[in-house]
């Protein structure tokens, strides 16, 4: 059998002490890269997405989702003896991912300092909701509450409504835990060329969500003078498209692409309209041309829509059910998804890592773990006695 090539973080220990999904998230992307991740819970419930969502014998979607290729240790750092064993766990690792509050990592001596000085090559990285000072630091942030706080839900504010929507999917939490894994491979990357040892990462959920929205949600408040020419943002005028039997989106930006989508709707003469000639123009008439395409677009079937935008070459698609998605000749044809048998849950479909990486191929790692399912084998290779801390109630 042929092995398959090392992923790009091969060699790699990563201690995943997080919970939710901003942590578990990045780790289990680190492990996909080829890293070794141990998961750290706490004795009870441990985390709590193993409890919230669709399951299967007390596994769910969710906690499949995100952590992955992982290795799972109950252990009680409460007790002396447990946190030793975290320390010597720690001492090996390269790096640590938590997102408690700030000050508790401290609290229970694993903060940065103290682990810094444990092992100076560690990549620390703290993640919270609004940062590690300031007036709404140690307060509890979900993802919700992050897209209210960071303008995520004012830009999603429904004209027709005049009120701010949220997301319907954890925006905040991914995009917070694709930011973790860039910068921590980052600090990776720097440890082996020389330019730091280790070093803290802090990361806030708030800062990560700004920095998202910004780029062109932000268009007209970047720029400050009074004297600004202010437009609509780029997608502002996103919404879905109405058919006679289902639902699409396009964008008409170039000439080709308008005269393209009127046609698509059977109106090929709205694009020889003199309102409608022109972005400026069309902008000046919008009213006019958004309700005449609206009315088109509701005589068209998908089917008719599919082979216009094809026909036509118009950036546009009917919009596919999640229920759906696995069986779109596209998703298909890119192997997206993988189906398997999970020891626990049954059979489970994954999306592979996205990106594909030609010399060091990133790998959907093993199943996600049960709780402690890994604790004994764990502490054992630390040189610890497995079956004295399990009898004295450190790990389960």
């Amino acid at each position: 059998m042929n092995k398959q090539p090392a992923g790009p973080l091969a060699g790699i220990k990563v201690v995943d002490m997080s919970v939710m999904i901003a942590g578990p998230l990045a780790a289990m992307m680190l492990g996909d890269q080829g890293a070794s991740v141990v998961k750290v819970e706490a004795p009870g419930l441990g985390d709590m997405m193993r409890h919230l969502g669709t399951s299967k014998n007390g596994m769910t979607g969710i906690f499949i989702n995100n952590n992955r290729g992982k290795r799972s240790i109950v252990i009680d750092v409460k007790q002396p003896a447990g946190l030793d064993a975290m320390r010597t766990l720690i001492a090996e690792a390269d790096v640590l991912i938590q997102n408690f509050r700030p000050g508790a990592m401290d609290r229970i001596g694993l903060g940065w300092e103290a682990m810094h000085e444990l092992n100076p090559k560690l990549i620390y990285t703290s993640i919270s909701g609004f940062g590690p000072d300031g007036p709404m630091s140690g307060r509890r942030a979900y993802d919700n509450v992050i897209q209210a706080a960071s303008g995520l839900a004012d830009v999603q504010t429904n004209p027709a409504k005049g009120a701010p929507e949220l997301f319907r999917t954890l925006v905040c939490d991914k995009t917070t835990a694709y930011t973790a894994c860039q910068a921590i491979t980052a600090a990776l990357f720097a440890r082996a060329m020389g330019t730091a040892e280790g070093q803290h990462i802090v990361l806030s959920m708030l800062d990560t969500a700004i920095a998202f929205l910004w780029p062109d949600s932000a268009m007209d408040v970047s720029l400050t003078d009074d004297d600004v020419d202010r437009a609509p943002t780029l997608a502002s005028s996103y919404t879905a498209i109405p058919l006679a039997d289902g639902y699409a989106a396009a964008s008409a930006v170039s000439e080709s692409e308008f005269a393209g989508l009127c046609a698509t709707y059977g109106r090929p003469e709205l694009a020889e309209d003199p309102r409608f000639i022109g972005l400026a123009s069309r902008a000046m008439h919008r009213k006019e041309l958004s309700n005449a395409l609206r009315e088109a677009a509701r005589s068209t079937t998908v089917e008719q829509f599919m082979k216009g935008v094809v026909e036509h070459d118009v950036p546009g698609t009917k919009i596919t059910p999640l229920s759906e998605l696995h069986d779109d000749p596209q998703v298909i044809n890119n192997k997206v998804f993988v189906e398997r048998q999970h020891p626990v849950a049954g059979m489970v479909r994954e999306p592979r890592p996205a990106a594909r990486m030609s010399a060091t191929p990133q790998h959907i790692g093993d199943h996600a773990p049960t709780f402690g399912q890994h604790s004994d084998e764990i502490v054992t290779e630390l040189g610890l006695d497995a079956a004295a801390l399990r009898a004295a109630g450190v790990i389960y």
